[in-house]
């Protein structure tokens, strides 16, 4: 099994997005048994709560599911049980870093960085810009290509 985990500031917008296309490519190979796949959020504002409207309308535009996401906060244990966490942004990874020693085993980078000749380095939060779109569009390249690194590497 391999546990990926995707990181943004409140786990409403950029990782349930992530988290759901994430998982919906690994269904269309087949491979969605060998993978545990989660989100979670830097902060605490959004805990249980569902994704934001305009992630949830886009995702049923391009007609992924969602269904059962919730939102909740990152906690140090997460650094011990994932393979893989994804963040979104750079602010993410240097929150990552003050969260705790992660385990030797953990990798720990940013979506876009799996992406060649990537457009931007950080997937843009939605929740400030509202272009739900591009961010769909930076989520889907970067997480295409996260499972094709993890399919080489693992599968």
């Amino acid at each position: 099994m391999i546990n990926v985990l995707f990181i943004c500031l409140g786990n409403i917008c950029r990782s349930p997005m992530a988290e759901a296309v994430f998982r919906q490519i690994a269904k269309e190979d087949g491979m969605e048994k060998r993978f545990f796949i989660d989100s979670a959020g830097m902060g605490n504002w959004h805990i249980g709560k569902p994704p934001h409207q305009g992630t949830r309308a886009k995702l049923d535009q391009m007609k992924i599911t969602y269904e059962g996401q919730k939102a909740r906060q990152i906690n140090p244990k997460d650094l011990e049980n994932f393979d893989y966490i994804i963040a979104m942004d750079q602010q993410n990874i240097n929150d990552l870093a003050e969260l705790g020693k992660n385990s030797e085993k953990v990798v720990i980078k940013k979506l876009m960085d799996f992406v060649e000749n990537a457009k931007e380095e950080n997937v843009p939060d939605p929740y400030f810009t509202k272009n739900f779109d591009y961010t769909y569009e930076l989520v889907k390249e970067g997480c295409e290509s996260l499972y094709a690194y993890i399919k080489r590497k693992h599968l």
